[in-house]
């Protein structure tokens, strides 16, 4: 009998150090405000989720397999928190759905991820792609990509201020490998006051027969006072497609919050009248009422060329949108 109590509990002892080995972590954003839209068509005003950062619920997970070896997870699916449904289009875990490997090798992930020029693009916005725009930020006239790529195998490894990341997704259409496919990739530089990277893109069509390219370099400085935020992009492909696109911004701290202001352009060189081209001016402040609860509130201004309508109701025409909101963190 002490032997059997003896054994049990040795296998406890080694089944606790087992458990301890791997971690689960459940996290999520909740942001709700106000937004007042004129697309120049109709105004609207409205409750809406997610002017900052999309609301969501995920669950995020590691183990330690040895030698330096471990196995890590993500699920995590967006809430439209003013009619409790789902988001990305009533998909279950649209925001990410993946398993990898992480080692001295760097990490593989497999599954539903960010584009790399999305996270690229989040990392140099002042907005951090939300707030303005539509909650969108940068993203409302630069191209992100789709933000988001199925099917997707991405490797990514960090030496000292550099990182880089490439990812490649199936487009998983029998008897061609080329239709629908991405692909993209980063590199990043931070170090001190400076981040400066370079991203790109590679998607092709659905019959595999064009891409749609992006090229985009940015960074931002931090000089103490404030810190300059800048990029450039350029797009190319599928038909005629020719356009470029400019972002310059600034962040000033102050107190517990930060003031934003950025400046876009898309400029379309395929289109010789002149007549494409689109701008959005912004500002915009937050204020941390914790570390994980703030308010926020922006106005944006788009403008278009008679040729366009983006981001506007009908070509030519100018959308201006305000916001206030709350968004907490856990």
């Amino acid at each position: 009998m002490k032997k059997s109590l003896l054994s049990l509990a040795v296998l406890a002892a080694f089944s606790g150090a087992a458990f301890a080995q791997s971690s689960v972590t459940v996290y999520g954003v909740v942001d709700m405000g106000f937004a007042h839209e004129d697309n120049g068509v109709a105004k609207t005003n409205k409750l809406e989720q997610g002017n900052q950062s999309g609301s969501r619920l995920g669950f995020r997970g590691t183990e330690d397999l040895g030698g330096g070896l471990s196995a890590v997870f993500a699920l995590e699916t967006g809430i439209l928190v003013d009619t409790g449904g789902f988001a990305q289009g009533g998909t279950a875990f649209g925001r990410q759905s993946y398993v990898g490997l992480n080692g001295s090798f760097g990490s593989v992930k497999l599954g539903r991820q960010y584009t790399p020029i999305h996270i690229a693009l989040d990392t140099i916005d002042p907005f951090g792609t939300g707030i303005t725009g539509g909650g969108s930020g940068i993203n409302s006239l630069f191209d992100p990509h789709g933000v988001r790529m199925n099917n997707t195998v991405n490797y990514s490894i960090t030496t000292g201020p550099v990182a880089f990341q490439a990812a490649y997704g199936f487009g998983e259409v029998a008897g061609n490998n080329s239709a629908g496919r991405k692909f993209g990739a980063s590199g990043t530089y931070a170090n001190g006051p400076i981040t400066g990277v370079l991203a790109y893109a590679n998607d092709k069509n659905a019959a595999g027969t064009d891409s749609a390219k992006t090229t985009m370099l940015g960074g931002t400085y931090n000089f103490g006072p404030a810190t300059l935020h800048g990029a450039y992009a350029w797009n190319k492909g599928v038909a005629t497609l020719d356009t470029r696109d400019a972002m310059i911004g600034v962040t000033v701290p102050v107190g517990a919050g930060a003031i934003l202001v950025d400046y876009l352009r898309k400029t379309d060189k395929a289109d010789a009248t002149g007549n494409s081209d689109s701008a959005q001016a912004a500002v915009g402040y937050t204020y941390s009422l914790s570390k994980r609860t703030n308010m926020y509130t922006s106005y944006s201004r788009n403008t278009n060329d008679s040729a366009v309508a983006r981001n506007a109701g009908g070509l030519g025409l100018t959308d201006t949108l305000l916001n206030v909101g709350i968004r907490h963190k856990f």
